[in-house]
């Protein structure tokens, strides 16, 4: 804006604020409406995995539509690529005795089954720890692994396929300099011939052989207590559809869900962004969300849980005091204190407060009011209160 520059935003799947700006006249919009060479849009199909069950009676990572079309990918010589957004072996570890859940000593979530390093991983603050033989809790040896990551899904592609060429593209693959170089030349050289990996699969990547499409769990972000979920999965599915049929052959996706009649899931089969935008949009509007209003997000952080609580209290008496002393700010809705949906990472235990606003001038101002509160600071006995405007991430 000093500079006078123009800024120019590229994305199929942009963000509703993005889209929002260009009703509103902010944005001048440019449209490429058709693919290079007017090549066809891959073919989407949505398998009801809850129909899968009841035909097959069996549990299985891979639908017959999905197993039959890297079949006859593999018999072409034509390559395949998988996408679970989630790393790992089994998300989750077990008794089946007392229902002991194994979770990270300092977070409030399961450890992952890494079984590549024989160990259990916590993906917020890499804690690790050996795989226990036994329940901890209860000793008893019915310990189970439950859930699938991209590793067990390489895994058990291997096991289908035995024949086929296969390689894994996620964090843990991708460590070492070189591996994500190494690994897309030997896609493009026609070295692989089923490529499993989470998001970093969807974005941007131009392989013509690349004919078929497979999303193992394409609802498994739909569940995240966020106002943006349905955004997000609606991205990632339709950025991973496009990887299919960029060449002369015609492409075809396949998306597994359990959750075949959500609008995203139905968008993101027709590859319409419009369509999407539509109806979210209007869920923002009733609800004021993002771009209907402005969004700041006090967080309220310590290793001491009870100090944790009682400044997120303080804090919001603080946001309330500042509320009721002007009413300039009657406009404001102050959503907390409430716990974080993770109460603990790295040790410590979480709380936040969501400020909505008509606007950001009348959130900047609202907010410098509370934290120059006298009876307000942003710094007690070990408590870290931090303040992000406009956050991307509300876990």
């Amino acid at each position: 804006q000093q500079a006078g520059a123009c800024v120019v935003l590229g994305s199929a799947t942009p963000s509703l604020e993005s889209r929002y700006n260009i009703d509103r006249g902010r944005y001048r919009v440019l449209s490429l409406p058709e693919r290079v060479e007017n090549r066809s849009l891959p073919e989407v199909e949505i398998v009801d995995m809850r129909e899968e069950f009841l035909a097959t009676r069996r549990q299985s990572t891979f639908s017959r539509a999905l197993t039959s079309a890297i079949e006859a990918r593999l018999e072409r010589g034509e390559q395949t690529m998988l996408l679970l957004n989630r790393r790992g072996f089994s998300s989750c570890v077990a008794c089946r005795a007392c229902g002991e859940r194994i979770e990270c000593r300092d977070c409030a979530v399961t450890l992952t089954y890494h079984r590549r390093d024989r160990r259990l991983l916590c993906h917020y603050c890499n804690y690790a720890e050996p795989v226990p033989e036994r329940c901890p809790k209860c000793d008893s040896e019915y310990v189970y692994f439950s859930g699938r990551g991209s590793e067990r899904v390489e895994d058990e592609i291997h096991r289908y396929f035995p024949e086929a060429r296969v390689a894994r593209m996620d964090r843990d693959t991708t460590t070492k300099k070189g591996s994500i170089v190494k690994v897309l030349k030997s896609l493009r050289n026609h070295g692989i011939d089923i490529l499993v990996g989470t998001q970093m699969v969807a974005k941007g990547h131009d392989f013509p052989n690349i004919t078929v499409v497979g999303i193992i769990c394409a609802d498994s972000s739909l569940s995240f207590p966020d106002f943006r979920a349905g955004e997000l999965t609606f991205q990632v599915l339709a950025q991973v559809a496009g990887r299919a049929g960029r060449g002369e052959r015609p492409g075809r996706v396949i998306l597994q869900t359990y959750s075949p009649d959500h609008f995203a899931i139905e968008s993101a089969k027709k590859q319409d962004f419009m369509c999407f935008f539509n109806q979210e949009i209007g869920f923002r509007r009733a609800l004021s969300y993002p771009p209907f209003s402005r969004l700041a997000q006090i967080r309220i952080s310590g290793r001491d849980k009870a100090k944790a609580n009682r400044a997120a209290k303080e804090a919001g008496l603080s946001c309330h005091r500042t509320q009721q002393r002007d009413p300039a700010f009657k406009c404001i809705e102050i959503l907390g204190p409430i716990e974080a949906p993770i109460t603990r990472i790295a040790g410590r235990h979480r709380w936040q407060i969501l400020i909505k606003a008509p606007g950001a001038g009348i959130l900047g101002l609202f907010l410098r009011q509370v934290l120059f509160d006298k009876n307000f600071s942003q710094k007690k006995g070990g408590v870290a209160i931090d303040v992000d405007i406009d956050p991307f991430y509300l876990m």
